[in-house]
């Protein structure tokens, strides 16, 4: 009778766990079923069919009034690559890139890892070199720009004080850019800086202790044990980097909108000023479309190449 009754028991104890198996797949489908379709759809809304239609008015020269019926193939393509202007945007882009990766992400890094350990005033410095993160692009470009006037601004304040010309660096060709990019790596570090503390404040310190005990200097721990840790945090910083700086508009237009003679403008910017602004529709779609082939193509492989286990 036991034999029996143990036979039972242990042949109920595979189905009960079948049954709650199904009911947990149960539950995901249904939960898949209530919130997927709603999700798609706003996706295919707001980024598919605008890449859509981004995509069909480029094959159109068309001024955005009325239905586009002038269709020129390729021709806004080919117009866009033999722009000078253009060229000019790409390598801006670019060398927004190497800044934010060579000048940007070590600046960031560097701070973080002074300030990542608890002492006092570390809690006011991080707000502080966070703040520029906080404060808008807009008004960033705003206040640079007055900064940088080379009549009235503060900079020109300085030069006067030693008896000196002050420079009008927002109304060079030769000086435009750099002037952006300065503003670039001091508006941007502070969110990396706070990326690589939380990283650092969620390490594993016993490695780090462990490393010391065994007679490792300060800088072995850091070149052997704290940055390879760091290099999740890292990776994620370099994207983040990268698909910003390919994006980068707001602080181009309250700066110098893309002057003078297009020697400052992004990408982004010279679609909104020979795009938009000068109603070509089709042709701004073109760029629109080149620029978000070059970063969904940097995204998949970088994505495929460095974050594949993450």
């Amino acid at each position: 009778m036991s034999h029996y009754s143990g036979a039972a028991v242990m042949s109920g104890k595979p189905a009960a766990s079948g049954a709650r198996r199904r009911a947990a797949s149960d539950g995901r489908l249904a939960s898949l079923l209530l919130f997927l379709p709603p999700a798609l759809l706003l996706f295919t809304v707001f980024v598919v069919l605008p890449i859509g239609e981004a995509a069909w008015y480029s094959g159109f020269n068309w001024n955005g009034f009325g239905s586009p019926t002038r269709w020129i193939g390729f021709d806004n393509y080919r117009f866009v690559f033999d722009s000078r202007g253009f060229g000019t945007a790409f390598r801006n882009n670019l060398l927004i890139i190497a800044v934010s990766l060579v000048i940007q992400l070590p600046l960031a890094l560097t701070l973080a890892l002074m300030l990542a350990d608890k002492f006092r005033g570390s809690v006011a410095l991080r707000m502080l070199f966070f703040l520029p993160y906080v404060l808008a692009e807009v008004a960033t470009g705003l206040i640079f720009s007055f900064i940088y006037d080379g009549n009235y601004g503060l900079l020109a304040s300085i030069y006067r004080t030693f008896g000196a010309e002050a420079p009008h660096l927002l109304a060079s060709t030769q000086t435009s850019m750099l002037a952006i990019l300065v503003v670039v790596v001091w508006k941007y570090f502070g969110f990396h800086m706070m990326l690589f503390i939380a990283a650092l404040q969620g390490m594993d310190r016993n490695l780090v202790e462990a490393a010391r005990i065994d007679g490792a200097s300060r800088w072995q721990v850091l070149r052997y044990v704290v940055i390879p840790l760091l290099y999740p945090t890292i990776r994620l910083s370099v994207f983040f980097a990268v698909v910003g700086s390919l994006q980068l508009f707001d602080l181009v237009m309250p700066l110098t909108r893309g002057g003078p003679a297009d020697s400052s403008n992004t990408m982004v910017s010279f679609l909104y000023i020979h795009g938009v602004s000068r109603m070509r529709v089709g042709y701004g779609s073109a760029i629109g479309v080149i620029l978000f082939v070059i970063c969904v193509t940097f995204a998949i492989t970088y994505k495929r190449w460095f974050m594949r286990d993450e």
